[in-house]
């Protein structure tokens, strides 16, 4: 499998919510750009780090990082592989044992940001699910194969208050998507 390393950009918000926000991921050349929804909490987990809050030294994953001995030269990789109803499936991988485990997305995010672990993610999937890189945007393209079922009714709800029907379609075509395929996994 190709595959391509990301780097953290940073956090950005979701205009209209108060309990997410989204990750700004890009290529190691940053021309291409991924983001993955988060949870508030997650966010500003991620914010103290890039802020450098001292405190952070004494948090649980800098603690595990550093009694763990997990830096770049480790034998850990973390891989985005798929895209499952709305989340990346990513991987914590050992090189060495060749032991895996699930990690939810952003907690990825922030354990390669921790402990300078190499995120990668698969090629084609990058290419699917990627935009271009535009450094200090204003607003970041967000795949609506990405967000979850509650975001995309809010979004729906509100393309159609705005009158934007094209949005609307777009967004109600998605839903219908992923109804069909959840009717296809329950029989």
């Amino acid at each position: 499998m190709a595959k391509e390393r990301l780097i953290f950009k940073g956090v950005s918000e979701i205009v209209g919510t108060e309990d997410m926000g989204l990750l700004i991921l890009t290529d190691e050349k940053n021309m291409r750009q991924i983001s993955i929804v988060c949870d508030k909490a997650m966010a500003v987990q991620l914010e103290l780090r890039t802020k450098k809050i001292p405190i952070v030294d004494i948090m649980l994953p800098e603690v595990l990082c550093k009694m763990l001995d997990i830096n770049a030269n480790s034998e850990y990789e973390l891989l985005i592989d798929d895209l499952i109803d709305g989340q990346y499936r990513t991987i914590l991988y050992n090189r060495i044992n060749m032991k895996s485990s699930l990690i939810r997305a952003s907690d990825a995010v922030l354990l390669s940001y921790v402990g300078n672990i190499p995120l990668f993610i698969d090629s084609a999937l990058m290419s699917r699910q990627s935009v271009l890189y535009k450094e200090n945007s204003k607003g970041v393209s967000l795949p609506v194969n990405t967000i979850s079922d509650k975001m995309l009714q809010t979004a729906l709800e509100k393309a159609i208050l705005d009158e934007n029907y094209e949005l609307a379609s777009h967004l109600r075509d998605e839903k219908k998507r992923r109804e069909k395929k959840g009717d296809k996994a329950n029989n």
